[in-house]
């Protein structure tokens, strides 16, 4: 969340940069009212998805989620890792994701006797593998890069694939080191 400072600090360093571009106050205008419209999709859509991410937390959808992830047993540590990775998926942050399943991952390992530390950091990590695939992150992209709305249903499908592999890899990683090489875990 942006504080009013960092609010006023963006405003005041976009009209330093306008004045030190020697930009017209009516061509700042110009630009300024095309970027608006250039993002207005973007930014609807980081709304929509936040307002998802609630709707799930406060509806207990998440921690429905959890519980059935903590159901797999010996296998969490793998699934750890995509719990992360919806998270960031769903949220668009792997801040908000920690914030959303961070404490449900370290319970959860705290209960089937594993290392709360490495399960939070799957849960990061796996998100990090997530944010490609971000609906925030794709509509960004697509925005500051003009692509046709066509585009991103194709750059998601592109990194879709990516997504899955790194963090089934991550989901891999923590499970060799909750039971093959436990001595080298945090």
């Amino acid at each position: 969340m942006q504080t009013r400072g960092a609010k006023y600090g963006i405003g005041i360093g976009t009209i330093l940069a306008a004045i030190v571009l020697r930009m017209s106050p009516s061509r700042f205008l110009k630009v300024l009212g095309r970027t608006v419209r250039q993002l207005l999709l973007a930014e609807l859509t980081i709304a929509s998805v936040l307002a998802l991410a609630f709707l799930m937390n406060y509806s207990g959808a998440t921690a429905t989620m959890g519980l059935a992830f903590a159901a797999t047993g010996a296998m969490f540590p793998f699934f750890s890792a995509l719990l992360g990775w919806m998270g960031v998926f769903l949220t668009g942050s792997d801040t908000s994701a920690n914030a959303l399943f961070g404490n449900l991952q370290v319970v959860t390992a705290q209960k089937l006797g594993m290392n709360p530390v490495l399960m939070a950091a799957s849960n990061s990590s796996g998100g990090v593998m997530g944010k490609m695939i971000s609906l925030q992150s794709v509509a960004v992209a697509a925005a500051a890069t003009s692509m046709a709305t066509s585009g991103e249903s194709r750059l998601f499908r592109f990194t879709l694939k990516h997504s899955v592999l790194l963090a089934s890899i991550i989901g891999v990683i923590v499970v060799i080191y909750s039971y093959v090489l436990p001595g080298l875990q945090p």
